[in-house]
């Protein structure tokens, strides 16, 4: 067997064992991740300078090497995430439905685990932790393979991760690091299907895109993240300037902070060069359209390429809008179904906007950098679906269960 297929065959056994764990060894499991992540913070941090100085020799931007270092704060911020899930409600065994047959069967809908969960991913190591214990609250194994900016960095993390388990009560090949990232490794992982119950991709497009046409395991999608403001006639100024800034600049690598700004003609008339100074001040490159483009000389003309990118950077795409009804069809034509906002004093336009835009969070005058499990109130997320089946959103903990019926009779036979 290839070492792909042995992670495999050693996760799907320790995902029956893992049917077994109680709630309360699951949360004990937890805490010492939690503890060994800061004990072992020296190593961690030696092992993540590594891709630090491989990524900058490589020439990979600040947005990816941001997304890829560890610092102290960062790994206690993990740390305290990890808790935070431990200290969340466990999922698994919670009665969904109950049915009573007029023949005295007892059916009870239960939630029980998935079983073995992939995912791969891109520079985050932080995705290791999340990926790991977010599963293992919820009973799951999981196989984990990274990306090479990130190999050091996943290695020491998996590593400290397996010294906690050694001495908890859950079974240590619950989690698999493939440490090998040559793309063949990858795609063996595609079409794991003796072991893998579902595969979840959390990157950029190439990425999903290359997961979900090649892989015959079953994929959810979590999308990238072509987000907008939309800022309507009736906005209010600063609160218009504050949100599209903090979308914007708050942090520009992740997949919720906004990539193109529509501004409603009459809006922009009034002060729309002032918001484009804002951003332009902040060394936001703007690509606009024909108006931009006259009323900011900096600005440089957009293509049709620019309304559907993730940037991923201090980059940004602004268009002027003549309506509500263009900037849904803007959004619907070229959004990625992730998150989108609108800023609006007029109750009838918000709700026309936040039920007509395709995206799995709509927002009415707020940030769209919410769109975060930890914000909404789920711990750390596995991903963040753009899809419409089996789960929608950031991913918490329910969206990583399964579902079983309980059938309880007294020697009933169908006749």
């Amino acid at each position: 067997m290839t070492e792909v297929q042995n992670k495999g065959k050693a996760a799907k056994k320790a995902s029956f064992l893992l049917t077994g764990a109680t709630t309360e060894e699951k949360n004990a499991a937890l805490t010492l991740i939690a503890d060994q992540l800061v004990t072992d913070q020296a190593a961690i941090l030696e092992e993540n300078a590594k891709d630090i100085s491989k990524g900058k020799a490589k020439g990979l931007s600040e947005a990816v090497l941001d997304r890829i270092i560890l610092n102290e704060t960062r790994i206690k911020d993990m740390a305290a995430a990890i808790k935070q899930i431990a200290a969340l409600e466990d999922p698994i065994g919670e009665l969904l439905e109950t049915i009573e047959k007029e023949n005295g069967l007892q059916i009870e809908k239960r939630r029980v685990p998935i079983g073995v969960i992939g995912m791969i991913y891109e520079a985050r190591p932080n995705v290791t932790i999340d990926a790991a214990t977010l599963t293992l609250k919820t009973g799951n194994a999981v196989i984990l393979r990274g990306s090479s900016s990130a190999a050091f960095s996943n290695m020491a993390l998996a590593q400290s991760i397996h010294h906690a388990l050694e001495k908890s009560a859950l079974p240590v090949d619950a989690v698999q690091l493939i440490e090998d990232t040559n793309r063949e490794m990858a795609k063996e992982l595609f079409q794991l299907n003796d072991y893998l119950d579902v595969l979840i991709p959390r990157g950029g497009k190439n990425l999903i895109d290359t997961v979900v046409r090649e892989s015959t395991v079953p994929v959810i999608e979590t999308g990238a993240g072509n987000c907008h403001v939309f800022i309507d006639e009736t906005a209010k100024k600063e609160m218009a300037e504050e949100i599209v800034l903090n979308a914007k600049l708050q942090r520009p690598s992740v997949c919720n902070a906004i990539e193109s700004v529509l501004i409603h003609s009459k809006w922009f008339e009034q002060h729309g060069s002032e918001l484009l100074t804002k951003l332009h001040e902040n060394n936001v490159e703007i690509y606009g359209d024909e108006r931009v483009c006259e009323t900011f000389p900096e600005a440089k003309p957009a293509t049709e390429a620019d309304w559907g990118s993730e940037y991923l950077g201090l980059t940004v795409s602004v268009k002027v809008v003549a309506n509500n009804e263009e900037a849904i069809a803007h959004i619907n034509n070229y959004g990625t179904k992730h998150s989108e906002a609108i800023i609006t004093e007029n109750d009838q336009h918000a709700a026309m906007f936040l039920q007509n835009v395709d995206a799995t969070a709509v927002y009415h005058n707020a940030s769209t950098r919410f769109t975060d499990g930890f914000e909404f109130g789920y711990g750390a997320e596995i991903g963040i679906s753009t899809q419409k089946l089996h789960a929608r959103g950031p991913m918490g903990l329910p969206a990583l269960t399964s579902s079983k019926f309980f059938v309880r009779g007294s020697g009933q036979i169908r006749e």
